[in-house]
This record gives structure tokens, sequence and C-alpha cells, in this order.
């Protein structure tokens, strides 16, 4: 899996994770900082779990795991991780407080 595809995969699952969480507009400012830990060939299967780590007054983290399982064996562990900042905005674009 390209790096690329990774990252955007984790950014996918952290602005859920972020939106869900606060139930509003939600911006990515910052990838603060990814570990690719292993390659990811293809023909497995990755999740990605993506939680809330810190929330701050307009912004928050979102820390992420993607894990690699292979198909047909029960092996499965972390492969990439990563912290994702978010920031709250309101219609306009402006900062708004996270509620």
């Amino acid at each position: 899996m390209f790096g690329g595809a990774t990252l955007q995969l984790m950014d996918e699952a952290a602005f859920i994770a972020a939106t869900r969480y606060t139930r509003m507009r939600m911006v990515t400012v910052s990838s603060d900082k990814v570990n690719f830990l292993k390659a990811i060939p293809g023909g497995v299967m990755v999740e990605a779990i993506a939680r809330v780590s810190e929330i701050g007054k307009t912004s928050l983290k979102v820390k992420v795991e993607i894990f690699m399982e292979e198909m047909y064996s029960e092996k499965r562990e972390l492969v990439v991780d990563g912290t994702f900042s978010f920031v709250a905005l309101d219609k306009e674009g402006n900062k708004v407080e996270i509620k």
C-alpha cells in the first residue's frame, strides 16, 4: 500500500472520529506524526481504528492505528500509527468552540 493512500485512509478515519465526537464541522490542520512500522503488502486486509485522544477549546487530536491482517490466518499486527489534529469551524470558516 502506498504511503499516500495510507495517509488518506488515516485522515478519513480521523475525520469521521472527530466529526462523530463533536457533531460539528471539522477540518484537518495537521498530521502530527505518522510512524510506518511495517510495509503493507497487497492481498492483506487493513483496519483503521481512530479515537479522539485530546480535546482543546477549538481543536482536538485523533490517534489512528492501522492493523494488517492476513486473509487466511489469525495473524494481526499494528503497521502504522499517527496523530491528526482538527479544528472546529462555523459556516463562515471561523474557529468555534467545541461543545
